[in-house]
């Protein structure tokens, strides 16, 4: 049987190994996360993924998955944990340097190693040139050099949306890209007895760069967006109707605005092209800085509101990342309410139906509060709308008229909003 060992269990990595699992490998889940090791070791995933809780919990009872804190030797090693950035927005990699340095030990001839994580150009050689340092007693491969190598090494960057993981690891295209044609062969052996969409072969430098771009070019669409918002206020102008109207040309698809860019990848990749060709890369960061400032524009707008109150409320309708899906990493929402608690002065609250406890980052807090919406809308002075949550388009506008709407989302212009067009009451803000 073919043993499969997944280095972290994080959103990539758990999904991952469970997946794997259920199709027939024997997988050994590795993760320094001694309570995430536990919890997955009792059938129970330590975040929330539609369908994996049914999935994860197949692969412990049949004995196919098992998490630990130590990896084990295997034939396929998958590593898949974070690629955050540092100080001066450059790239971070001593997760996947130290998920290089704990396999090592136990890679011997014909393993396979694949990066999965999003990493700048040239990570998988720098792994490969790491792990050879490490176990100078194997045959390594160069970059596009058909040498003879025992060991392959391949990139195979995640292209799987939270709220979607477990289809869209099956259905999507993957692209595998290695350091030589041979290592991705063997990459791609691994990867077509599960993904039923097409795989693509490349090598690891394109393979890098394309995932990079991929998110590069959806920040920058999003920042086009959210620029157009800001002069909307500016002007006077419904940014909602202009998008819709100005996208009923043809060759015209601009995207919807909102609170920033969050999650982990968007949010983070980007920058990696930046820190790799910083003079070149002109637009690539101007798109990151404009959409890193939109949080901090919508909380100006808030306290310029919020002058009208004497210990105004703020409801704060939506802290995830982005809508109909519980995840709050990076989340522009987040730092908005953040930054309100910090300023003080009020009271927020936190309507979520995807967040069931509030953020650690809270804790002690005595200002904020998690309530249901109606309690958000009866109690507010100010409602700021975050995030567009399906739940959110269900509420009967006519109840919020006599508050101070500020609405970051478009959930007042859109026909499939909670309010149709002309319906907005004099408070409301709508850009």
């Amino acid at each position: 049987m073919t043993k499969v060992c997944v280095v972290g269990l994080g959103y990539i990595g758990l999904p991952t190994a469970a997946m794997m699992a259920s199709r027939g490998f024997e997988v050994i889940g590795y993760d320094v996360n001694e309570t995430a090791v536990s919890s997955i070791n009792a059938g129970k995933a330590h975040f929330h993924e539609p369908d994996l809780q049914m999935l994860l919990s197949a692969a412990i009872n049949t004995g196919r998955l098992k998490a630990q804190t130590q990896p084990e030797e295997a034939d396929y090693f998958i590593i898949a944990v974070p690629t955050p950035f540092k100080d001066g927005k450059k790239p971070d990699m001593s997760h996947v340097e130290s998920a290089c340095d704990a396999i090592a030990p136990f890679l011997q001839a014909g393993s396979t190693v694949i990066l999965e994580s999003t990493s700048p150009v040239g990570s998988t050689e720098m792994i490969t040139s790491r792990l050879s340092a490490a176990r100078p007693d194997l045959a390594w491969p160069q970059y596009k050099d058909p040498g003879d190598a025992q060991i392959a090494v391949a990139h195979c960057p995640e292209r799987i949306l939270p709220g979607n993981m477990l289809r869209e690891l099956v259905a999507n295209d993957r692209i595998i890209g290695g350091m030589t044609d041979t290592c991705s062969r063997r990459a791609q052996s691994l990867y077509e007895t599960f993904v039923t969409g097409q795989i693509y072969i490349t090598d690891c430098r394109t393979a890098e760069f394309v995932k990079l771009i991929e998110n590069a070019s959806r920040d920058v669409n999003i920042a086009f967006a959210n620029e157009l918002s800001v002069i909307c206020d500016r002007i006077g102008v419904d940014v909602w109707q202009a998008v819709e109207l100005a996208n009923k040309h043809p060759r015209v698809s601009i995207l919807q605005p909102g609170t920033g860019v969050g999650g982990h990848c968007i949010a983070v990749d980007p920058w990696f092209i930046v820190d790799s060709a910083p003079e070149e890369a002109r637009l690539i960061r101007t798109a990151r800085e404009v959409n890193d400032r939109k949080p901090e524009y919508i909380f100006h707008r808030i306290l310029d509101l919020a002058d009208r109150f004497k210990n105004p409320v703020i409801s704060c309708f939506g802290i995830t990342y982005k809508a109909d899906v519980g995840d709050l990493r990076e989340s522009p929402a987040l730092k908005i309410v953040t930054k309100l608690l910090q300023h003080g002065g009020m009271r927020v609250l936190i309507c979520d139906p995807l967040v069931k406890s509030l953020p650690a980052l809270f804790s002690g807090c005595p200002d904020v509060d998690l309530v249901d919406a109606d309690a958000a809308r009866r109690e507010a002075d100010i409602v700021a709308l975050l995030v567009g949550h399906k739940q959110f388009k269900r509420l009967e506008f006519n109840r919020f008229l006599h508050k101070v709407v500020i609405d970051a989302t478009g959930l007042m212009s859109r026909p499939n909003g909670f309010a149709t067009e002309g319906h907005v009451g004099p408070r409301a803000e709508r850009w």
